[in-house]
């Protein structure tokens, strides 16, 4: 399963070069570029972790390219993303929002459903990168898999 999230989301990975037009688009129309990793990718975990602060005032990309490639090297069974933020409405809104790593084994989400009185049922969205405590959702030998040599959660 591969996640679907952020702008871009339906095409291929963005290569390098592609990420860099990206930010250059965001930094001329002055807008502050933050990068944010996280290992629960739920669709509603909208408050990822953010590496460093928010880059103001650049001009080129370089900057932002070099804080995606540390955040990358630390967190290399992550998901990273990159937001772009204006606040030209006088508050300050996503501009532009997309994935820049993911990895290289995305186990996918359950769907839950609970019983509820009168027949009800009720449902919900798990990860099940959420089984596994934080430090071993994609695996701790660096590769995305479990140690078990298929990259599999079983």
């Amino acid at each position: 399963m591969i996640l679907r999230h952020g702008t871009f989301a339906h095409l291929p990975d963005l290569t390098d070069e592609e990420i860099a037009l990206q930010v250059k688009y965001a930094l001329d129309n002055e807008w502050p570029v933050s990068v944010e990793y996280t290992d629960d990718p739920h669709p509603r975990n909208v408050y990822w972790e953010m590496w460093g602060l928010p880059l103001f005032d650049l001009d080129e990309p370089d900057g932002v390219m070099a804080e995606i490639n540390e955040c990358r090297a630390a967190f290399p069974n992550h998901y990273v993303r990159v937001n772009a933020y204006d606040a030209s409405l006088g508050r300050q809104t996503t501009a532009l929002s997309f994935l820049v790593q993911r990895p290289a084994n995305e186990p996918g989400f359950i769907l839950a459903r609970t019983e509820l009185g009168g027949r009800a049922q009720n449902y919900g969205v798990q990860s099940y990168a959420t089984t596994r405590p934080s430090d071993a959702r994609y695996g701790s030998n660096g590769n995305g898999s479990n140690g078990n040599g298929n990259g599999s959660h079983a």
